[in-house]
């Protein structure tokens, strides 16, 4: 059995998509520190052919605390700005009217919500929208009770808990984790890299902006073509 353990992102890129899809259980790792200036709350679009970061406000942001502790500033002016950006950036996309409300919805979610549930949230959207069917849940909600364990200890202990016997990591881990670590604990550890991926981008400056939010490859590509692409990596 598969398993894939990795922050909730906002509306991450394809690459994130590809390791849900990869993996026959999914583990959004809410309950670690929150990184500031990460993508936890804010990625990449291109507006008017550039590319622009949007970030969803938070309250209280800290390194200090854990990813579900950040509360979303539902009564920010900053959250207004967000969405009309977004619908200004791709109101002419080709997909607008399919996907809009999908983002829409996630960013009306107005409530209590912490950036780990938002950010849960949009994943969850996308894999629906997508098709993709892996399980996705929360580490939070899950009685693993192994916080005090060390971080590649931690993941071990997941993977075992949920009874698997490989991890898949996204590429960004060769720098983290190593396969002689998990295979000492009888799981084998592989990367999924990513493949270069071109679509149609209406308004651009250069060739083609690659890696920008998955809102960038829904608002331009119909769910098929997403779906072809959602297979182009390797697993090393």
């Amino acid at each position: 059995m598969k398993i894939a353990i990795m922050q909730p992102y906002l509306f991450p890129y394809i690459g994130y998509f590809q390791l849900v899809a990869a993996a026959d259980l999914f583990v959004l790792y809410d309950d670690v520190h929150y990184i500031k200036k990460g993508w936890i709350n804010r990625n990449r679009i291109l507006l008017q052919g550039a590319e622009h970061v949007f970030t969803l406000p938070c309250l209280d942001v800290s390194q200090n605390k854990l990813i579900n502790e950040v509360l979303v500033d539902w009564s920010s002016k900053e959250l207004r700005k967000v969405r009309a950006t977004l619908e200004t950036a791709y109101r002419k996309a080709p997909f607008f009217e399919q996907v809009y409300p999908l983002v829409q919805g996630v960013l009306e979610l107005s409530g209590p919500a912490t950036i780990a549930d938002v950010a849960a949230q949009s994943i969850r959207a996308v894999c629906t929208y997508l098709g993709i069917n892996t399980p996705v849940v929360t580490s939070s909600q899950r009685p693993y009770q192994n916080a005090h364990l060390s971080k590649g200890a931690r993941l071990v202990d997941i993977v075992q808990q949920e009874g698997g016997d490989q991890y898949l990591n996204a590429i960004g881990g060769e720098a983290l984790y190593t396969k002689d670590f998990f295979a000492q604990h009888d799981i084998a550890l592989h990367f999924v890299k990513p493949l270069p991926i071109q679509y149609a981008q209406p308004v651009s400056d250069k060739e083609f902006v690659p890696w920008l939010s998955i809102i960038d490859v829904l608002m331009n590509n119909k769910k098929e073509d997403i779906t072809t692409f959602l297979q182009a990596y390797q697993l090393l």
